[in-house]
């Protein structure tokens, strides 16, 4: 996709989200707040991850810039928002540091962390026990869902309609890249970096369908209300923070961290302000653990 593309796609999410861009900025005011935070801010070992976070004075985060509503670039102030950077926030707030954003697609997310690019990750990533092997995960702080998304005129109703002649778009380096081969093993798979390419591609009739997670769908559904997602979910898919492997002690934070936003009411406000009042779906904080996330088998 062009750049007027992009541009266009983001311009069309904001005009939707604009009315929250006031409250979101209001994090980042530079009023002293983050020196006073600093002073409160738990203490860490020497050496650990956290206390060399508190020396830098920034906690460096991987999200995504064209996943609404959990992570995308606000054309108009050039802030990034969304559920996932609200969170990143919260976890920055406990350490007493700022958050920088660095954007994250699905293709890079794991070798950002691996090679210290990132602090942590929180790029709306499906806990997997393939991943587990390769970096660290929180406990589960969202649990998203597998659907395909279609023009309202298709004839397609779900995955068992993705047959010879369909082509249907996802992400390179997302869980759909392999699951899509599995369930519909005859359909012609476009891999592409983003989802917003996706989307262009739905649109100018490229492809017949889009399958990813149902929150990233509802985005794009919100721009384009010629598109409607169909059929069932087939997977459950639980996101989680990515943290470098074997750090312990940082797995430990986030965790305390995550805990207390599901429990003091900040997870609830976070879900209502970037997703519920757009999909009108109740939802709560998940419970599922990361062992059962990582045992989690896809719905048949």
């Amino acid at each position: 996709m062009d750049k007027r593309g992009r541009s266009r796609w983001l311009a069309l999410m904001v005009l939707v989200l604009g009315a929250l861009t006031l409250a979101a900025c209001g994090d980042d005011d530079d009023d002293g707040t983050d020196t006073a935070q600093q002073g409160q801010a738990q203490q860490f070992p020497a050496g650990s991850t956290m206390a060399e976070i508190q020396d830098r004075g920034e906690l460096i985060i991987g999200v995504k810039f064209d996943v609404p509503p959990f992570g995308f670039k606000n054309p108009q102030t050039g802030d990034v928002e969304g559920f996932d950077v609200d969170l990143g926030k919260a976890i920055a707030d406990e350490l007493g540091v700022e958050a920088r954003t660095i954007e994250a697609i699905s293709d890079n997310r794991i070798p950002f962390l691996q090679d210290g690019t990132v602090d942590l990750i929180l790029s709306t990533m499906t806990i997997t026990e393939e991943r587990d092997l390769e970096i660290d995960f929180s406990e589960p702080y969202f649990i998203a869902r597998g659907r395909v998304l279609v023009p309202k005129d298709s004839d397609i109703g779900g995955t068992e309609d993705l047959g010879a002649g369909d082509r249907v778009c996802t992400a390179l380096g997302s869980t759909y890249a392999e699951t899509l081969k599995e369930q519909a093993p005859e359909a012609e798979l476009r891999l592409v970096d983003d989802y917003s390419a996706c989307l262009e591609l739905l649109q100018t009739d490229a492809v017949d369908a889009v399958s990813t997670d149902d929150v990233i769908l509802t985005g794009m559904i919100i721009q384009d209300d010629s598109l409607h997602m169909v059929g069932k979910p087939f997977t459950v898919e639980p996101y989680g923070v990515g943290i470098p492997e074997g750090d312990k002690q940082m797995k430990a934070f986030v965790d305390e961290v995550l805990a207390t936003y599901k429990e003091d009411g900040r997870w609830d406000a976070a879900y209502q302000k970037w997703v519920g009042q757009y999909t009108g779906v109740e939802q709560g904080p998940p419970t599922m653990t990361l062992q059962e996330a990582i045992e989690l088998a896809p719905l048949e």
